[in-house]
């Protein structure tokens, strides 16, 4: 009488195990190697420092909302501060700590191209509100810094 595939299968695993047993530690060195592979440059450590209510001067701009965020993949670092402007729009000012050549802005299909001054600084003008992402594109053999997604 002939045995079923799944019989034969579960045959076939007891005799692999016996006869070339995996590590014990196999299963955790693969998540971990899995966990590890190239994430610093996959996704950026996001952190929110602030989101405050800023009282709006006569003659200043927008609502006074502002956020603050910083993302950082250990080798490079950009600082980002969202404030409220005309029109229910956003302007985004920024600094990088690394030698970025250009930086990018990404909403959907839209993509907005600034480039650092000498102390990293840099600004993106009427940004509609929603979800964006921020590449850092730097130059020699470092890789691009890539954001996830934020909301502005």
């Amino acid at each position: 009488m002939a045995d079923s595939d799944a019989e034969l299968l579960a045959r076939l695993r007891v005799a692999a195990e016996l006869a070339d047993p995996p590590p014990p530690d196999l299963a955790d060195r693969a998540i971990a190697a899995i966990a590890m592979a190239d994430i610093s440059h996959e996704y950026a450590v996001l952190t929110l420092i602030e989101n405050v209510e800023t009282p709006v001067r006569s003659g200043e701009r927008g609502d006074g909302e502002t956020t603050t965020l910083q993302f950082s993949d250990g080798s490079a670092s950009i600082l980002l501060h969202v404030s409220h402007s005309e029109r229910d729009r956003r302007r985004v000012d920024g600094w990088v700590d690394a030698g970025a050549i250009v930086v990018q802005l990404t909403q959907g299909e839209r993509t907005w191209t600034a480039t650092p001054d000498d102390q990293g600084r840099f600004v993106f003008d009427d940004v509609a509100p929603g979800l964006t992402r921020v590449r850092l594109v730097v130059g020699g053999d470092q890789k691009d810094l890539l954001t996830p997604h934020f909301e502005v």
